[in-house]
């Protein structure tokens, strides 16, 4: 039943080679001639969308579909290997698709050793095959990162053909929309906005519009932590064996960039279309009945949890969104999942997801140099390169990334990102490691994430107090603190836990800004209760480590 609630999703939009105004059911040429070619229509890693609006009015008889892999995009952050694999394997079989459909795909494939400038940057390819096709205009989807599009735009000046860019319908909210919901707002609250969302969509409402169960957000229900015992009742998420060609992919990744972090010989993610609808099944089926109520739970030696592990299918577009919250809402609708459990994944989508794209929209280039808390300026530590540390929450979450180039979002909230946050990480550092390590990581997700929520560095723009807590939130949410030398309930001393030791004086540093946060009132009552020279201690305490923890 869940499986056939995806496939009527999937079967109201066009799909290559079906019947609709926009492709041809005929077979066609494998190639178009380069005097013939209308419309090269670009299609960038992050939009593999056989729906998307660059394919709109397609002629497979004059149009070419542009793919490149360019050495830009692997190095302008350290990419992990696996992160690598997955866009490159997930771009070819996408190719392959389209291909097999008739149309003609002008790919330009990564070689195991380099062959020249020209593979450096999708300008120097695309100015490449402008030359050759010789096409009356450039068409792309908005691309997910600010970098790319002005790169795009400045090509199309440069080779003087004119770019025509169209709205991303994966999304639910079209950025003209967001604009004008923003427009006047003092705050840009994610709830205003998730609300709205809902009413907007029809989303877990009733006919006059009021949210199922009497409240739009069941956060406080989804708390829980496993507690001694641990999670019960673990099954284990489809693992995608690498076929022929993602094997090929994993080699030119050892040959081209060894010596970028992670490794790709434990990849297992789809993609393909069809492997990410069997995820996003087994998702609903086992794992949607209890992702709200332990959403927030950390446990050692864990994956997925029951998290969905979906971002980086809805990141790639090889899932809709729409077809993800539809196949949860009729899990609800069937008794299979309680309301606030499919409440707290929609929620995460419809409303933290769009929210997101939005904010990256509204203030970008700006937003990305944003340094709210000034003294932020270090470097990210040595361990989220090697996950070489004492700290057992740190240690397990980034063994965690290294091997999947994955972790779910409270260990990147609460661990990887508390620690940078109370450390004094430069947000806009953190955020291109964050690019640079998680297989689902794009630019327009990632940098609101990690600048905004997790590191406080747009000021309060999304989270109107920092995400900081001590030790204490740790052992509370996870098992780690039981295996860790460290003692979170101590600030100073040999067994003090190093996120209790900076909490304290992440507190004191920003203890003038924080007074005047009502949010942070009692944080910061609790901050004055400790003694000068408690202070004094853990403010050198807390600097010692920082050396440590960041020194060449």
């Amino acid at each position: 039943m869940l499986t056939d609630a995806v496939s009527l999703t999937r079967s109201d939009v066009p799909m290559v080679g079906s019947k609709s105004p926009s492709t041809s059911t005929r077979k066609q040429p494998t190639a178009v001639e380069a005097s013939a070619v209308r419309h090269l229509v670009l299609v960038l890693g992050d939009q593999l969308d056989e729906r998307s609006a660059a394919f709109d009015q397609f002629d497979p008889k004059a149009d070419v579909v542009w793919m490149a892999e360019v050495v830009e995009e692997a190095t302008h952050v350290w990419c992990h290997q696996l992160r690598l694999v997955s866009f490159f394997s997930a771009m070819r079989h996408f190719r392959d698709r389209l291909t097999a459909g008739g149309w003609t795909v002008d790919y330009h494939e990564l070689q195991q050793t380099a062959a020249g400038p020209e593979e450096s940057s999708f300008a120097s390819r695309l100015r490449a095959s402008v030359h050759r096709h010789r096409p009356q205009r450039l068409i792309v989807v908005q691309p997910g990162d600010f970098r790319v599009l002005n790169q795009l735009q400045q090509t199309a000046r440069d080779v003087q053909i004119p770019l025509e860019v169209r709205g991303d319908r994966h999304f639910y909210v079209p950025l003209g929309s967001f604009s004008r919901w923003a427009e006047g707002r003092k705050r840009l609250v994610l709830e205003h906005f998730y609300q709205e969302q809902r009413k907007t969509q029809r989303l877990l409402v009733d006919a006059a519009g009021k949210p199922l169960g009497g409240q739009w957000n069941f956060d406080t229900e989804n708390r829980g932590s496993f507690g001694k015992s641990g999670p019960t009742a673990l099954l284990g998420v489809p693992r995608f064996t690498p076929d022929a060609l993602t094997r090929d992919v994993q080699r030119l990744v050892a040959a081209r960039f060894a010596d970028h972090p992670g490794r790709s010989d434990e990849f297992d993610l789809p993609v393909r279309r069809e492997d990410a609808l069997e995820l996003l099944d087994d998702f609903i089926t086992h794992r949607l009945p209890w992702f709200g109520q332990y959403q927030d739970a950390m446990w050692s030696g864990t994956i997925e949890l029951y998290h969905s592990r979906l971002s980086h299918a809805l990141n790639l577009k090889l899932l809709n969104p729409r077809e993800v919250v539809g196949a949860a809402v009729t899990a609800y609708e069937a008794g299979h999942a309680s309301l606030p459990n499919v409440e707290g994944f929609v929620r995460q989508i419809v409303g933290w997801r769009e929210y997101v794209r939005g904010i990256y929209w509204q203030f970008m280039p700006e937003y990305e140099q944003r340094n709210a808390l000034q003294c932020a300026d270090l470097e990210v530590p040595k361990a989220f390169w090697t996950g070489d540390t004492e700290m057992a929450c740190v240690r397990d979450s980034m063994h965690l990334v290294l091997r999947k180039a994955y972790a779910h979002h409270i260990q990147r909230l609460m661990v990887l990102g508390l620690y940078a946050q109370l450390l004094g990480v430069h947000p806009l550092r953190f955020h291109r490691w964050h690019m640079a390590m998680y297989a689902d990581a794009i630019d327009w997700v990632s940098l609101p994430n990690t600048l905004g929520m997790s590191q406080h560095g747009d000021g309060g723009l999304m989270a109107t107090k920092p995400y900081c807590a001590s030790g204490k939130y740790v052992q509370r949410m996870s098992n780690y603190c039981s295996a860790c030398r460290f003692r979170p309930d101590q600030a100073t001393g040999e067994q003090a836990c190093p996120l209790t030791t900076l909490y304290w004086n992440f507190l004191d540093r920003h203890a003038e800004r924080f007074a005047r946060n009502p949010r942070m009132v009692m944080q910061v009552k609790n901050l004055n209760r400790l003694s000068s020279s408690d202070r004094t201690a853990i403010a050198r305490q807390a600097e010692q480590h920082r050396d440590r923890a960041t020194r060449p």
